[in-house]
């Protein structure tokens, strides 16, 4: 087809997703929805200036009646997402999609953004095994032999798309690359809907990294094309949301509008909500700087505030509010786990008696704790969105206070920036897109927070609790000796066998930089086959 051209090497099997019919099915939605998408991103372009510039954040006047209307609901929960206490989080390659289906969790967010490299073959093969899942052929062996299959009661899938600013530069329509987000969702959408309706569940969705209603317009807008195009009802496609920039903070009751007919309810993204806080607010001085980021919990003013307004907001309209990743993994230190333990077991509880419905965890051996912590507070019931948290009012100040944040900015936490960003780098270079250090599970959303903290303490001179300023001197001379550790851990061959140059020289540009870049993945991808 001249009018579409993938670009990207065409494997075995590739051909059963690349078909021609769904290639002309992505270059529909192409033609109908990227000058729009092209349009919201300069909207944030515009907005995070006015941010420089001084401007400030607050509820919006021109939708006040939309907030103030307690008449409208989001559809019912669909079947395989009206209990969602334990969901659990990861790319879609073999091994990870078994695992994660068989691991006792509710929800499976099969993922195609934060924890996933946008390697094509990454892209596509997770195509092809989210389909043999779905039609229950998937099964997988190991380089040593460990073989694993599919088990009787599996996740129900919920598909988490790039970003509405990601390309998908191997696939061109009319000459222009394709939108992540686009390409994503309707080769799943394509092959994959009609064959969860015909098994009792649907095309279900989680939404990354939207900062405005109108960016949720934009995808229900889509999701009623793509069913309208293929024959499938409306309303079978449910889609939740993912909080995660502070404008969104702004606009949930709005979002959960713009989508009410196919919204399954709001999640709470913490890490990239701390990551959007830095990028908002990072030439404001010390009203908006952040402490080590490891010292930056849920009970701290700014992220409470966010929290227990996403659960009124989500209860009040009929919705599911699913709290944020535990990204604890099991580690073979018996004092290490017990430490992770029971900090993965106070952050549900807390969620929990605040009213979510849910939870997520990073690693199939967290699913027990999490269930466990909900079954306490849920019972028998699926859900607790009854409980409408009307004791709850937040307003825009408090959603702003970053300043009330407790903590100090150290010499360790910009070291472990740094470690975090470039082993990051290195291991997304090389196509895996969840990263576990120092037994915590690491995605982009985290590689993110360590350089944006980096820039943003470099840009605003602070002052470290030992009396250094933080000066490019200083952080091109902890990198030197933190990429000196990493060479003497992993050894010389596999620093050079690695993508360990690529990962510091990307991390120290933007760490650097005069210019702040909006996603960190954005230049890396360009350094992709």
């Amino acid at each position: 087809m001249a009018d579409v051209v993938v670009t990207g090497p065409v494997r075995e099997r590739f051909d059963e997703v690349l078909t021609d019919d769904a290639l002309q099915f992505l270059a529909a939605l192409h033609r109908n929805f990227d000058a729009r998408r092209r349009e919201l991103l300069d909207l944030r372009h515009q907005r995070y200036q006015a941010l420089a510039d001084g401007g400030t954040l607050d509820f919006l006047s021109d939708t006040l009646e939309v907030r103030e209307d307690d008449s409208w609901r989001v559809a019912d929960p669909a079947p395989g997402l009206v209990d969602r206490r334990a969901e659990i989080t990861g790319p879609t390659d073999a091994k990870m999609t078994i695992n994660a289906l068989n691991s006792g969790a509710k929800v499976w967010l099969a993922d195609y953004e934060d924890a996933n490299t946008p390697l094509w073959e990454n892209m596509v093969q997770g195509q092809l095994n989210l389909r043999d899942a779905i039609e229950r052929k998937l099964d997988f062996t190991s380089p040593q032999g460990k073989e694993y299959a599919l088990a009787d009661d599996l996740a129900t899938i919920v598909v988490r798309p790039r970003g509405w600013h990601l390309p998908e530069k191997h696939v061109l329509v009319d000459d222009e690359r394709m939108s992540g987000s686009l390409f994503d969702f309707g080769l799943y959408f394509f092959h994959c809907a009609q064959l969860q309706l015909d098994r009792g569940a649907g095309p279900y969705f989680y939404l990354p990294k939207m900062e405005s209603h109108l960016e949720a317009r934009l995808w229900n807008d889509v999701f009623v094309d793509a069913q309208d195009r293929l024959g499938i009802p409306q309303g079978s496609i449910r889609a939740t949301v993912l909080i995660e920039t502070f404008p969104a903070a702004f606009e949930m009751e709005e979002i959960l509008y713009e989508l009410r007919d196919h919204s399954a309810g709001l999640n709470a993204g913490r890490w990239d909500y701390m990551f959007s806080a830095i990028k908002n607010f990072r030439t404001r001085g010390k009203d908006f700087l952040l402490p080590d980021r490891n010292s930056v919990t849920m009970t701290v003013p700014f992220m409470r505030a966010y929290t227990e307004l996403l659960v009124r907001t989500c209860h009040k309209r009929g919705a599911h509010a699913i709290g944020g990743m535990a990204a604890f993994i099991p580690s073979k230190d018996e004092e290490v786990n017990e430490q992770a333990f029971a900090k993965v077991r106070d952050d549900k509880t807390r969620e929990a008696g605040d009213g979510f419905d849910g939870s997520w965890v990073a690693h199939p051996g967290m699913v027990g704790v999490c269930t466990e912590v909900f079954d306490a507070v849920l019972g028998d019931r699926p859900n607790q969105i009854d409980r409408l948290r009307d004791d709850v009012h937040v307003t825009a100040a408090e959603l702003l206070d970053v300043a009330s944040t407790p903590g100090e900015v150290t010499e360790g936490g910009l070291r472990s920036n740094i470690i975090v960003g470039i082993r990051y780098l290195e291991s997304w270079l090389r196509g895996s897109g969840a990263v576990g250090i120092n037994n915590l599970m690491e995605d982009a959303a985290t590689a993110e927070i360590s350089r944006s903290q980096v820039w943003q303490w470099l840009h605003n001179s602070v002052e470290l609790s030992d009396g250094q300023t933080v000066s490019r001197d200083l952080v091109e001379r902890l990198i030197e000796e933190e990429t000196g550790k990493i060479e003497e851990s992993v050894g010389s061959e596999a620093y050079a066998d690695g993508r360990w140059d690529d990962a510091r020289s990307l991390f120290t540009d933007m760490a650097l930089a005069d210019d702040f870049e909006d996603f960190l993945t954005l230049p890396a991808y360009e350094k992709m086959p």
